[in-house]
């Protein structure tokens, strides 16, 4: 008997160790399948597959919670241009094993995505989450850099210093902590240059975003369309201290306070192991 209950007493400490490390991390993506480009054009896009999946990948492998959300609780979408072996330095099997695993999480399922709004997120109780993620893809340049509810979101993370990590396009998210976010982006959109209303709570902070150069590189990617502006220049006439890598599109993190930003998809990796670091 007491081998027996020797192993029940290690068993129920080994599980209370785990559970004491295990953190619910919020994961906010887009509503939006598409971005509004200049003149008229419309950019087919969405949330670039590996900045998802690598971070979401490592925080279920330590025992973390994840609860996905977007503004509206509609189901995200993906690029499909994001779907390629490139994004994995080059390992396809890497990008199949992270497709699977999105398909095993229905996230894009109309009828059974577990995704929910961020009203719901704000019932729950801010409080409830330890971390927030927000990934990339050109689909936050439509919707979260004004939704109101993300602001109202990351304002809270903000005045209690949890862990705000985002990647890619994902930090213009940050934008909606703005009181007049909209106007601000309208000034974007308009003259290219704009200025807060009030000062922002992220000013003064080291961050980056993918820069325009990375922006001027992959433009491509558009279809000859042209963005209405770039989240460099959004992110910096807000208040952030930009910071980029030596060579475009090589992985660079930014960490200030409770801020986590990675440059462009092949920071995300390292943007996942900067919130592990925290979570422990």
């Amino acid at each position: 008997m007491k081998p027996l209950l020797n192993l029940a007493v290690t068993l129920v400490l080994a599980f209370t160790a785990a559970s004491a490390h295990a953190a619910n991390v919020l994961v906010v993506l887009s509503d939006s399948d598409h971005l509004d480009l200049k003149d008229g054009k419309v950019f087919k896009t969405g949330f670039y597959l590996n900045e998802l999946m690598q971070p979401v990948k490592a925080l279920l492998d330590a025992g973390h919670e994840i609860t996905f959300a977007t503004p509206k609780g509609t189901a995200p979408s993906v690029d499909e241009t994001s779907i390629d072996k490139m994004y994995f330095g080059g390992d396809e099997a890497a990008m199949k094993a992270s497709e699977a695993q999105l398909d095993e999480l229905r996230l894009l399922s109309s009828s059974t995505s577990p995704v929910v709004s961020l009203a719901r997120v704000e019932q729950i109780g801010y409080d409830h989450f330890d971390a927030v993620y927000v990934p990339g893809g050109h689909a936050p340049m439509q919707d979260l850099l004004v939704s109101p509810e993300l602001g109202k979101l990351l304002t809270h993370f903000h005045e209690k210093g949890k862990t705000t990590a985002l990647g890619c396009h994902g930090p213009i998210a940050l934008i909606s902590t703005l009181r007049d976010a909209k106007g601000f982006t309208a000034q974007l959109e308009i003259a290219g240059t704009a200025k807060a209303e009030d000062e922002w709570i992220y000013a003064g902070y080291r961050l980056t975003v993918i820069s325009n150069q990375e922006e001027e590189m992959a433009k491509g990617l558009l279809g000859g369309g042209e963005m209405k502006f770039y989240p460099q220049d959004a992110l910096t006439q807000a208040g952030g201290r930009f910071g980029q890598s030596e060579a475009p599109f090589s992985a660079h993190v930014v960490t200030d306070r409770e801020l986590i930003t990675g440059q462009n998809p092949a920071s995300a990796p390292a943007v996942a192991q900067e919130l592990l670091k925290r979570l422990k």
